[in-house]
């Protein structure tokens, strides 16, 4: 799995946020709409805490 930089992971943030927000602005707040957003952000937010977490542990076992 390729990791994350902190810029990458503050980049993606950001996106996720601002699409969201369209949606959000721009659709009618139903089961659906909600369900796409806790969807996306499960996607979106799972790759990088893994990243994150398997980064941790390794630096842990360097020291």
């Amino acid at each position: 799995m390729r990791r994350f930089s902190t810029f990458n992971i503050v980049c993606l943030v950001l996106l996720w946020i601002a699409l969201c927000g369209f949606v959000i602005a721009k659709a009618e707040l139903n089961f659906t709409t909600i369900f796409s957003i806790i969807a996306s952000g499960i996607i979106v937010f799972v790759p990088v805490y893994k990243s994150k977490k398997k980064e941790r542990e390794t630096n842990k076992k360097k020291k």
